[in-house]
């Protein structure tokens, strides 16, 4: 199993004072108000015990109404399980697939999921053109921020008896582009999304999935060993957490950020502007073929703390930049790297 290089970036950069820290995909900004009175109503009244393995059913049925609003699209919440995070969602969602296969790059622990499950895993650049039974899509992607066509993916995993799991973790942070849940074109994939992104609930550790009909009772088995249940408290914030008004802020606030720090490293480095999600993906090859060794040289020199692209497969010229700070830390971490890089 591979490490997740991210975290040993973060453990390396508390050796060091004053961190432009560019690296996790952790959002800085403040879920709505509504979830810090939601937290402490449910300790102020002790919800301190397991909820059913398949989570609140206030909450799945606030999360079926998410996606009448925002997709249009009918979920029955008897088939929504809520899970620890989304990890625990894949880890559940792998144990229906056989031979997996998703684009590189990608989140480097969906390939450490199916090692743990013992499960082929593929990555592929273009043609679908082999053997594998589940399509894994993440869109937008992480880390290239690209919104892939998942109605084309949905479409050939239903025709083609394939089955699709669609991570979604990053929707609602997709700024230009129209887009859609899996489940409009599909209704026998598994979607995966959670509140950590979006929703601005990292710490919370609080997700969901959705699976179709004839996998609900075995999700829930697998459900109540590996989780018993999410946890409570985390369950009733997320009760507040679709707070439209503010959510809409939050949007809009990264789009800001992916603007200024796309629009000021566009020239130092070869980057695509991405569709969603809070990252760029950036090309370092006039500077460097080593990725890792660019980001620990930077975070020694100049204290500003990056993922070098070979966390998302074999992409020793590229480097993820998160944009999960605010823009005045931005601009010290350009100025930083226009430094480092002598510009």
């Amino acid at each position: 199993m591979k490490p997740f290089i991210v975290m040993d970036i973060v453990k390396e950069a508390k050796k060091y004072k004053n961190v432009v820290h560019l690296e996790i995909g952790e959002p800085d900004i403040l879920p709505s108000p509504k979830v810090k009175k939601a937290t402490l109503k449910a300790i102020d009244e002790n919800q301190f015990f397991y909820t059913p393995s398949k989570g609140l059913l206030e909450l799945r049925e606030k999360i079926a109404n998410h996606y009448k609003y925002f997709y249009d699209v009918d979920i029955n919440p008897e088939n929504i399980i809520i899970t620890t995070g989304t990890s625990t969602a894949f880890l559940i969602a792998f144990y229906f697939a056989q031979k997996i296969a998703t684009p590189t790059p990608g989140y480097p622990c969906y390939q450490n999921f199916a090692e743990l499950e013992n499960k082929e895993f593929i990555t592929f650049k273009d043609s679908l053109d082999f053997e594998f039974d589940t399509l894994m899509i993440s869109s937008p992607n992480n880390p290239t921020g690209e919104v892939v066509d998942i109605e084309k993916y949905a479409t050939f995993c239903k025709q083609n008896n394939k089955l699709l799991i669609s991570d979604e973790l990053y929707h609602g942070l997709i700024y230009d582009k129209e887009y859609s849940t899996a489940l409009k074109y599909n209704k026998n994939a598994i979607v995966i999304n959670g509140f950590s992104k979006f929703f601005c609930m990292p710490g919370f550790r609080i997700g969901w999935m959705i699976v179709p009909d004839d996998k609900i009772r075995m999700a829930e088995i697998i459900a109540q060993n590996i989780l018993i249940s999410a946890p409570t408290i985390s369950q009733y914030a997320a009760l507040e957490a679709f707070d439209y008004e503010y959510l809409e802020k939050v949007k809009n606030e990264f789009k800001k950020r992916r603007d200024f720090l796309y629009n000021e490293l566009k020239d130092i480095f070869n980057i695509s502007e991405p569709d969603g999600a809070f990252y760029l993906w950036c090309d370092i090859s006039k500077y460097s073929n080593n990725s890792l060794e660019f980001c620990n040289n930077l975070l020694k020199e100049k204290q500003v703390a990056l993922t070098p692209g070979v966390d998302f497969g074999e992409f020793n010229t590229h480097i993820r930049i998160a944009y999960t700070k605010d823009i005045k830390t931005l601009q010290e971490g350009v100025k930083r790297i226009k430094e480092f890089l002598a510009i």
